[in-house]
Protein backbone atom coordinates (compact mmCIF):
# COMPACT_ATOMS: atom_id res chain seq x y z
CA UNK A 1 0.00 0.00 0.00
CA UNK A 2 2.81 2.42 0.90
CA UNK A 3 4.43 1.92 -2.47
CA UNK A 4 1.25 3.18 -4.17
CA UNK A 5 0.99 6.45 -2.24
CA UNK A 6 1.05 9.54 -4.44
CA UNK A 7 3.08 12.49 -3.17
CA UNK A 8 2.31 15.97 -4.48
CA UNK A 9 5.13 18.51 -4.19
CA UNK A 10 3.67 22.00 -4.54
CA UNK A 11 6.33 24.62 -5.20
CA UNK A 12 5.37 28.21 -4.39
CA UNK A 13 7.36 30.86 -6.24
CA UNK A 14 7.56 34.64 -6.38
CA UNK A 15 10.52 36.22 -8.15
CA UNK A 16 12.93 33.43 -7.25
CA UNK A 17 14.12 32.66 -10.77
CA UNK A 18 17.70 32.26 -9.48
CA UNK A 19 16.60 29.40 -7.21
CA UNK A 20 13.51 27.99 -8.92
CA UNK A 21 15.21 25.50 -11.24
CA UNK A 22 17.01 23.82 -8.35
CA UNK A 23 13.75 23.46 -6.41
CA UNK A 24 11.89 21.97 -9.40
CA UNK A 25 14.74 19.60 -10.25
CA UNK A 26 14.90 18.40 -6.65
CA UNK A 27 11.21 17.53 -6.80
CA UNK A 28 11.43 15.80 -10.18
CA UNK A 29 14.55 13.80 -9.29
CA UNK A 30 13.14 11.98 -6.27
CA UNK A 31 14.03 8.29 -5.90
CA UNK A 32 10.37 7.60 -5.10
CA UNK A 33 8.43 7.16 -8.37
CA UNK A 34 4.88 8.32 -7.63
CA UNK A 35 5.44 12.07 -7.65
CA UNK A 36 3.28 14.94 -8.85
CA UNK A 37 5.06 18.30 -9.16
CA UNK A 38 2.97 21.47 -9.18
CA UNK A 39 4.60 24.89 -9.55
CA UNK A 40 2.54 27.91 -8.52
CA UNK A 41 3.95 31.21 -9.72
CA UNK A 42 2.50 34.07 -7.70
CA UNK A 43 2.72 36.89 -10.23
CA UNK A 44 6.50 36.93 -10.69
CA UNK A 45 8.01 39.77 -12.70
CA UNK A 46 11.42 38.15 -13.24
CA UNK A 47 12.32 35.21 -15.51
CA UNK A 48 10.42 32.63 -13.43
CA UNK A 49 7.67 31.93 -15.96
CA UNK A 50 10.15 31.22 -18.74
CA UNK A 51 11.87 28.73 -16.45
CA UNK A 52 8.54 27.07 -15.67
CA UNK A 53 7.64 26.86 -19.37
CA UNK A 54 10.91 25.04 -20.01
CA UNK A 55 9.71 22.03 -18.02
CA UNK A 56 6.77 21.47 -20.37
CA UNK A 57 4.47 18.65 -19.22
CA UNK A 58 6.89 17.37 -16.55
CA UNK A 59 5.18 19.71 -14.11
CA UNK A 60 1.74 21.22 -13.62
CA UNK A 61 2.11 25.01 -13.87
CA UNK A 62 -0.27 27.42 -12.18
CA UNK A 63 0.28 31.04 -13.19
CA UNK A 64 -1.69 33.34 -10.92
CA UNK A 65 -1.70 37.08 -10.22
CA UNK A 66 0.07 38.04 -7.02
CA UNK A 67 -2.09 36.75 -4.19
CA UNK A 68 0.54 35.83 -1.57
CA UNK A 69 1.17 32.53 0.18
CA UNK A 70 -2.41 31.50 1.01
CA UNK A 71 -3.57 31.90 -2.60
CA UNK A 72 -0.59 29.87 -3.82
CA UNK A 73 -1.30 27.10 -1.32
CA UNK A 74 -5.03 27.09 -2.10
CA UNK A 75 -4.59 26.90 -5.87
CA UNK A 76 -1.82 24.34 -5.65
CA UNK A 77 -3.76 22.10 -3.29
CA UNK A 78 -6.87 22.32 -5.48
CA UNK A 79 -4.90 20.84 -8.41
CA UNK A 80 -3.12 18.19 -6.35
CA UNK A 81 -4.05 14.52 -6.09
CA UNK A 82 -1.43 13.28 -3.62
CA UNK A 83 -2.11 11.33 -0.45
CA UNK A 84 0.85 13.25 0.98
CA UNK A 85 1.41 16.96 0.31
CA UNK A 86 4.69 18.85 0.55
CA UNK A 87 4.67 22.63 0.17
CA UNK A 88 8.18 23.43 -1.04
CA UNK A 89 9.35 27.05 -1.05
CA UNK A 90 11.04 27.89 -4.35
CA UNK A 91 14.23 29.04 -2.64
CA UNK A 92 14.61 25.68 -0.86
CA UNK A 93 15.19 22.20 -2.26
CA UNK A 94 14.78 18.55 -1.30
CA UNK A 95 17.38 15.80 -1.29
CA UNK A 96 16.82 12.93 -3.77
CA UNK A 97 15.74 10.41 -1.12
CA UNK A 98 13.43 12.76 0.82
CA UNK A 99 10.09 11.39 -0.33
CA UNK A 100 11.26 7.78 -0.14
CA UNK A 101 12.15 8.25 3.54
CA UNK A 102 8.87 10.01 4.29
CA UNK A 103 6.83 7.22 2.72
CA UNK A 104 8.84 4.63 4.69
CA UNK A 105 7.57 6.04 8.02
CA UNK A 106 4.14 7.15 6.83
CA UNK A 107 0.94 5.89 8.46
CA UNK A 108 -2.57 6.85 7.32
CA UNK A 109 -3.54 8.09 10.78
CA UNK A 110 -0.64 10.54 10.98
CA UNK A 111 -1.32 14.23 10.46
CA UNK A 112 2.20 14.92 9.26
CA UNK A 113 5.84 13.90 9.13
CA UNK A 114 8.37 16.67 9.63
CA UNK A 115 12.12 16.56 9.08
CA UNK A 116 15.14 18.77 9.58
CA UNK A 117 16.58 20.98 6.85
CA UNK A 118 20.22 21.92 6.35
CA UNK A 119 20.64 25.70 6.37
CA UNK A 120 22.51 26.98 3.29
CA UNK A 121 23.45 30.34 1.82
CA UNK A 122 22.55 31.86 -1.54
CA UNK A 123 25.00 29.60 -3.38
CA UNK A 124 23.80 26.47 -1.57
CA UNK A 125 26.83 26.28 0.73
CA UNK A 126 26.09 24.81 4.15
CA UNK A 127 26.17 27.28 7.03
CA UNK A 128 26.99 24.49 9.46
CA UNK A 129 23.69 24.02 11.24
CA UNK A 130 20.17 22.73 10.62
CA UNK A 131 16.69 24.14 11.04
CA UNK A 132 15.41 24.15 13.68
CA UNK A 133 18.58 25.15 15.52
CA UNK A 134 19.78 23.39 18.63
CA UNK A 135 19.85 19.83 19.92
CA UNK A 136 16.16 19.56 20.87
CA UNK A 137 14.39 16.74 19.03
CA UNK A 138 11.48 17.52 16.73
CA UNK A 139 8.14 17.07 18.45
CA UNK A 140 6.37 13.74 17.94
CA UNK A 141 3.20 11.95 18.95
CA UNK A 142 0.26 13.92 20.36
CA UNK A 143 1.76 17.29 19.55
CA UNK A 144 -1.54 19.08 20.20
CA UNK A 145 -0.78 18.61 23.91
CA UNK A 146 2.44 20.60 23.48
CA UNK A 147 0.46 23.34 21.75
CA UNK A 148 -2.00 23.61 24.62
CA UNK A 149 0.70 23.35 27.28
CA UNK A 150 3.42 25.57 25.82
CA UNK A 151 1.82 27.42 22.91
CA UNK A 152 4.09 25.81 20.34
CA UNK A 153 6.22 22.81 19.45
CA UNK A 154 9.59 22.00 17.90
CA UNK A 155 9.00 21.96 14.17
CA UNK A 156 10.52 22.97 10.87
CA UNK A 157 9.94 25.63 8.18
CA UNK A 158 7.39 25.04 5.42
CA UNK A 159 9.63 22.88 3.22
CA UNK A 160 10.30 20.46 6.08
CA UNK A 161 6.74 19.11 6.35
CA UNK A 162 4.87 16.28 4.64
CA UNK A 163 1.14 16.68 5.30
CA UNK A 164 -1.80 14.30 5.24
CA UNK A 165 -4.29 15.16 2.50
CA UNK A 166 -7.17 13.88 4.62
CA UNK A 167 -6.33 16.48 7.26
CA UNK A 168 -5.77 19.30 4.78
CA UNK A 169 -9.21 18.78 3.32
CA UNK A 170 -10.60 19.86 6.71
CA UNK A 171 -8.55 23.08 6.71
CA UNK A 172 -8.65 24.30 3.11
CA UNK A 173 -9.22 26.81 1.66
CA UNK A 174 -6.96 28.96 3.82
CA UNK A 175 -8.66 32.28 4.69
CA UNK A 176 -7.24 35.45 3.19
CA UNK A 177 -6.42 36.84 6.66
CA UNK A 178 -3.57 34.30 6.66
CA UNK A 179 -2.37 35.23 3.19
CA UNK A 180 1.18 35.84 4.47
CA UNK A 181 1.19 33.13 7.13
CA UNK A 182 -0.54 30.18 5.50
CA UNK A 183 2.22 27.84 6.67
CA UNK A 184 1.53 28.64 10.32
CA UNK A 185 -2.22 28.46 9.77
CA UNK A 186 -1.54 24.81 8.94
CA UNK A 187 1.22 24.18 11.47
CA UNK A 188 -0.87 25.28 14.45
CA UNK A 189 -3.93 23.21 13.48
CA UNK A 190 -2.72 20.01 11.80
CA UNK A 191 -1.51 18.32 15.04
CA UNK A 192 -5.08 18.34 16.37
CA UNK A 193 -6.05 15.80 13.68
CA UNK A 194 -3.51 13.02 14.23
CA UNK A 195 -0.13 12.15 15.62
CA UNK A 196 3.11 13.63 14.27
CA UNK A 197 6.23 11.70 13.26
CA UNK A 198 9.73 13.13 12.88
CA UNK A 199 12.86 12.36 10.90
CA UNK A 200 15.88 13.92 12.60
CA UNK A 201 18.10 13.50 9.55
CA UNK A 202 18.05 16.60 7.30
CA UNK A 203 16.11 15.79 4.13
CA UNK A 204 16.38 19.10 2.36
CA UNK A 205 17.94 22.56 2.35
CA UNK A 206 16.59 25.78 3.82
CA UNK A 207 18.18 28.76 2.14
CA UNK A 208 18.96 32.02 3.90
CA UNK A 209 19.31 35.09 1.70
CA UNK A 210 18.47 38.78 1.67
CA UNK A 211 14.91 38.39 0.39
CA UNK A 212 13.65 35.65 2.74
CA UNK A 213 10.33 36.50 4.34
CA UNK A 214 11.20 34.91 7.68
CA UNK A 215 14.79 33.64 7.75
CA UNK A 216 17.30 36.14 9.00
CA UNK A 217 20.26 37.16 6.91
CA UNK A 218 20.52 40.33 9.01
CA UNK A 219 18.87 41.48 12.25
CA UNK A 220 16.41 44.37 11.76
CA UNK A 221 13.63 45.86 13.86
CA UNK A 222 11.05 45.45 11.08
CA UNK A 223 11.71 41.70 10.92
CA UNK A 224 11.12 41.27 14.64
CA UNK A 225 8.03 43.46 14.58
CA UNK A 226 6.72 41.10 11.92
CA UNK A 227 7.66 38.09 14.07
CA UNK A 228 5.71 39.53 17.02
CA UNK A 229 2.60 40.31 14.96
CA UNK A 230 2.89 36.85 13.47
CA UNK A 231 3.10 35.27 16.96
CA UNK A 232 0.05 37.22 18.13
CA UNK A 233 -1.92 35.94 15.15
CA UNK A 234 -0.78 32.37 15.82
CA UNK A 235 -1.76 32.61 19.47
CA UNK A 236 -5.21 33.89 18.54
CA UNK A 237 -5.59 31.01 16.07
CA UNK A 238 -4.52 28.47 18.68
CA UNK A 239 -6.94 29.90 21.23
CA UNK A 240 -9.78 29.78 18.72
CA UNK A 241 -8.98 26.17 17.74
CA UNK A 242 -8.78 25.06 21.39
CA UNK A 243 -12.15 26.64 22.19
CA UNK A 244 -13.73 25.06 19.10
CA UNK A 245 -12.54 21.63 20.29
CA UNK A 246 -13.59 22.40 23.89
CA UNK A 247 -10.05 22.34 25.27
CA UNK A 248 -9.12 24.58 28.19
CA UNK A 249 -5.91 26.55 27.77
CA UNK A 250 -3.76 27.88 30.64
CA UNK A 251 -4.15 31.55 31.52
CA UNK A 252 -0.42 32.15 31.05
CA UNK A 253 -0.08 30.17 27.82
CA UNK A 254 1.20 33.19 25.90
CA UNK A 255 4.13 33.42 28.32
CA UNK A 256 5.16 29.76 27.97
CA UNK A 257 6.85 29.99 24.56
CA UNK A 258 10.51 30.97 24.84
CA UNK A 259 10.69 31.77 21.12
CA UNK A 260 7.78 34.19 21.45
CA UNK A 261 9.45 35.94 24.39
CA UNK A 262 12.78 36.16 22.55
CA UNK A 263 11.04 37.94 19.68
CA UNK A 264 9.15 40.28 22.00
CA UNK A 265 12.17 41.53 23.94
CA UNK A 266 14.25 41.92 20.77
CA UNK A 267 11.51 43.86 18.98
CA UNK A 268 11.09 46.12 22.01
CA UNK A 269 14.82 46.83 22.30
CA UNK A 270 15.41 47.44 18.60
CA UNK A 271 12.54 49.94 18.22
CA UNK A 272 10.28 50.52 21.23
CA UNK A 273 8.18 53.09 19.34
CA UNK A 274 7.04 50.60 16.70
CA UNK A 275 6.91 47.51 18.92
CA UNK A 276 3.49 45.83 18.34
CA UNK A 277 2.72 45.34 22.07
CA UNK A 278 2.64 48.81 23.68
CA UNK A 279 2.29 47.40 27.22
CA UNK A 280 5.60 45.47 27.04
CA UNK A 281 8.47 46.58 29.27
CA UNK A 282 12.00 45.17 29.42
CA UNK A 283 11.81 44.18 33.08
CA UNK A 284 8.54 42.31 32.55
CA UNK A 285 9.89 40.44 29.53
CA UNK A 286 13.09 39.57 31.41
CA UNK A 287 10.95 38.11 34.19
CA UNK A 288 8.68 36.21 31.79
CA UNK A 289 11.67 34.89 29.87
CA UNK A 290 13.52 33.60 32.92
CA UNK A 291 10.30 32.16 34.36
CA UNK A 292 9.60 30.38 31.07
CA UNK A 293 13.14 28.97 30.92
CA UNK A 294 13.06 27.48 34.41
CA UNK A 295 9.40 26.45 34.58
CA UNK A 296 8.43 25.41 31.06
CA UNK A 297 11.49 24.85 28.86
CA UNK A 298 13.14 21.50 28.17
CA UNK A 299 16.65 22.96 28.29
CA UNK A 300 19.20 21.57 30.71
CA UNK A 301 20.22 23.80 33.61
CA UNK A 302 23.30 25.07 31.83
CA UNK A 303 21.26 26.39 28.91
CA UNK A 304 18.63 27.79 31.24
CA UNK A 305 21.35 29.73 33.01
CA UNK A 306 22.96 30.83 29.75
CA UNK A 307 19.68 32.08 28.25
CA UNK A 308 18.63 33.71 31.54
CA UNK A 309 21.80 35.79 31.35
CA UNK A 310 20.95 36.50 27.71
CA UNK A 311 17.54 37.95 28.71
CA UNK A 312 19.16 40.14 31.36
CA UNK A 313 21.86 41.33 28.97
CA UNK A 314 19.52 42.08 26.05
CA UNK A 315 16.91 43.67 28.32
CA UNK A 316 19.19 45.97 30.30
CA UNK A 317 22.33 46.73 28.31
CA UNK A 318 22.65 49.74 25.99
CA UNK A 319 21.54 48.76 22.49
CA UNK A 320 25.06 48.73 20.97
CA UNK A 321 25.98 46.02 23.52
CA UNK A 322 22.64 44.20 23.36
CA UNK A 323 22.50 43.93 19.57
CA UNK A 324 25.48 41.53 19.21
CA UNK A 325 23.76 39.10 21.61
CA UNK A 326 20.61 39.30 19.48
CA UNK A 327 22.62 38.56 16.35
CA UNK A 328 24.41 35.61 17.98
CA UNK A 329 21.05 34.02 18.81
CA UNK A 330 19.09 34.60 15.60
CA UNK A 331 21.74 34.80 12.89
CA UNK A 332 24.44 32.32 13.93
CA UNK A 333 26.09 32.54 10.52
CA UNK A 334 27.28 36.00 11.60
CA UNK A 335 28.80 34.90 14.90
CA UNK A 336 32.46 35.77 15.18
CA UNK A 337 34.64 32.69 15.58
CA UNK A 338 35.84 33.98 18.94
CA UNK A 339 32.25 34.19 20.21
CA UNK A 340 31.47 30.60 19.21
CA UNK A 341 34.70 29.47 20.86
CA UNK A 342 33.91 31.43 24.03
CA UNK A 343 30.37 30.04 24.24
CA UNK A 344 31.68 26.51 23.80
CA UNK A 345 34.28 27.05 26.55
CA UNK A 346 31.73 28.54 28.96
CA UNK A 347 29.37 25.63 28.40
CA UNK A 348 32.22 23.18 28.95
CA UNK A 349 33.20 24.85 32.21
CA UNK A 350 29.68 24.73 33.65
CA UNK A 351 28.89 21.23 32.46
Amino acid sequence: MKNNLIVSIIISNYNYDRFLGEAINSALNQTYPHIQVIVVDDGSTDNSRDIIAGYSDRIIPILQPNGKQAAAFNNGFARSKGDIIIFLDADDYLFPHTVEQIVAVWKPERSKVHYRLNVVDTQGKSLGYSSPQGPASLSTGEVWKNLLDKGGYVSTPTSGNALNRRVLEKLFPIPDEYKLTADDYLSFQIPFYGDVAAIEEPLGAYRIHDTNQWALATVTSTRFQRFVRHDLQNFALLTKKAKALDYEIPADLEQRSIGRLWSRIISLRLDSQKHPVPSDRSLNLIYYGIRCLWKYSDFNWQKRLFYSLWFIWVGLMPLPLAKPAITWLYAPQHRPKLVDWSVTRIRALIT
